[in-house]
């Protein structure tokens, strides 16, 4: 499994701002939202993408939350479920040296993370001419992300990391990709009953 993810013991989520972004984000969701669901009421609005930011930083913030449950595992990335609602997920990942996810999406899903403990290392493309972009993510860096966005994260020091993931609304499938001389190329798709 290539994954950051995982559904082991889900929990209510913490306190969080407003589903909306008053800074005038333009990643954030029209008022309009999507359609309500006669079984359960109004649908809420994915959450944007600072807001997805500031949960994971606020997560961080609270270790007494998540410190206990971290596990490190040698064969892959250990992964859990901290959060799941209707419109957003978050996950507690820890990264041993060498380990990475490879370049994937989030299945138009918005997104954050945060490095709680540790370094990681980001990849993504740029334009046409910035090419690779790689960015070093220390301890108490977060990076937000809109729904098309594609990236590699791994950790490439040479001690654990600890990361909190956002995702809303929550993951429906992970694509996965390639990097090749015309750059990007998609290989596989996961979707939850894979997690």
């Amino acid at each position: 499994m290539s994954l950051d993810l995982a559904t082991e013991n889900p929990t209510r989520s913490p306190e969080l701002p407003p589903a909306t972004d008053p800074t005038g984000d333009p990643t954030a969701v029209p008022a309009t939202g999507p359609a309500a669901d006669p079984a359960t009421g109004p649908a809420r609005p994915p959450l944007s993408p600072s807001t997805l930011r500031t949960v994971v930083r606020e997560l961080a913030e609270r270790p007494d939350q998540w410190i206990h449950l971290v596990r490190l595992s040698t064969e892959e990335r250990w992964y859990q479920r901290l959060v799941a609602e209707d419109d957003h997920e978050v996950w507690l990942i820890s990264w041993l040296p060498g380990q990475s996810t490879g370049f994937h999406d989030h299945g138009g899903s918005r997104g954050a993370f945060t490095v709680a403990l540790g370094e990681l290392e980001e990849l993504s493309l740029g334009g046409p001419d910035q090419g690779l972009l790689i960015r070093r993510v220390p301890a108490g860096t977060a990076r937000a992300f809109g729904p098309e966005y594609v990236h590699d994260v791994r950790n490439t020091a040479s001690g654990p990391a600890v990361t909190l993931h956002a995702y809303s609304p929550p993951l429906s499938s992970m694509a996965h990709y390639d990097l090749r001389a015309g750059g990007l190329v998609r290989t596989s798709e996961e979707g939850p009953e894979q997690w």
